[in-house]
């Protein structure tokens, strides 16, 4: 039997969730990390011989340009995906941005339509869609083992130590809570409930015009979403399903690897899904799995989904008078 290819990586941006996704790359057979890229030549070389890629760039354009690179993954800050994934398109390398995609819906378009015109992978990389506990939850609601879905609340949060020049917190970088944190619970009604037919918002506000904490409520025919993000104070961070017949609830810190509880009749069952890494590997083999099969567009992580989740991004800092 014939070895699947091995997928050259590259990562542009070197910070704290490119480490994650570096050291989780490492147990993904088949795969390898090639080259990096940071604005700092010292960091780049630092990060390379940590992880063990071949080349450190100083230069994200030469990245881009490496023959020997098949995939990049954007891991810079919100305002610059747009920027340096058509970068990579451009040079018919297939890209995995990391979430937001991009700005806004305009800038996501145009990434989806530069994809398009160079026949080239990209896939926003929302890491929790991928996961085995959200992969279970999915299936467990198609299926209405509990019936319908009367209420969804979801929360994120924690007390940010984040200096308001931190890319974190800095408006014009896309910083703030919506787009940081408050992107998974809105990612989470999203792709169970799917579109609201109302949005209600409201939010708080550093003194540098980035939202400290923002609350939703996302309004279906007969369900509704209660939706928080704060970088105020730290929230239990789970989300909590009330069906017609029981209650399932993903444990702290829904959007990484965790637990599930079912809850029926007075009876609680829990559901482990062990994950012996941060939880980055099973995204990135869904993705190196579309490059060997030649796809340009994810089937879980669609472009519809994305144009979705920026347009009601889009929508909530309307509501909410966040403009970048």
């Amino acid at each position: 039997m014939q070895k699947p290819k091995i997928i050259h990586w590259g990562i542009i941006g070197l910070g704290k969730i490119a480490r994650k996704f570096a050291q989780d790359l490492l147990t993904v057979e088949h795969a390898t990390l090639y080259a990096v890229a940071s604005r700092s030549r010292d960091k780049a070389h630092h990060f390379a011989q940590e992880f063990d890629a071949n080349i450190a760039y100083d230069d994200y354009s030469a990245l881009a340009k490496e023959p020997n690179v098949d995939a990049v993954y954007i891991a810079t800050p919100h305002a610059f995906h747009k920027a340096h994934s058509i970068l990579c398109l451009n040079q018919k390398k297939a890209v995995l941005c990391e979430k937001p995609f991009a700005m806004n819906l305009e800038e996501v378009e145009e990434m989806i339509s530069v994809s398009k015109r160079e026949n080239t992978l990209i896939m926003e990389a929302l890491w929790t869609t991928f996961l085995p506990h959200y992969q279970y939850l999915i299936n467990f609601l198609k299926n209405k083992t509990f019936g319908k879905v009367l209420c969804l609340e979801a929360d994120f949060g924690f007390k940010s130590t984040h200096g308001l020049d931190s890319r974190v917190l800095k408006k014009e970088l896309g910083g703030g809570s919506l787009l940081d944190i408050g992107i998974y619970p809105v990612f989470l009604a999203l792709s169970t409930l799917g579109i609201p037919k109302s949005i209600e918002a409201d939010a708080t506000f550093f003194t540098n015009g980035a939202d400290s904490s923002c609350e939703m409520i996302f309004n279906y025919d007969n369900s509704k979403a209660i939706l928080k993000s704060t970088f105020l104070k730290k929230t239990p961070t789970e989300a909590i399903f009330t069906c017609e017949h029981g209650v399932i609830k993903i444990n702290t810190m829904f959007h990484q690897p965790t637990t599930i509880t079912l809850l029926q009749n007075g009876i609680e069952e829990h559901v482990d899904f062990s994950a012996k890494t941060f939880g980055y590997n099973f995204e990135i083999e869904h993705f190196n799995q579309l490059l060997r099969d030649h796809k340009k567009e994810s089937d879980l992580m669609s472009f519809s989904f994305s144009k979705d989740l920026i347009a009601t991004l889009d929508l909530i800092r309307k509501k909410i008078n966040l403009n970048y």
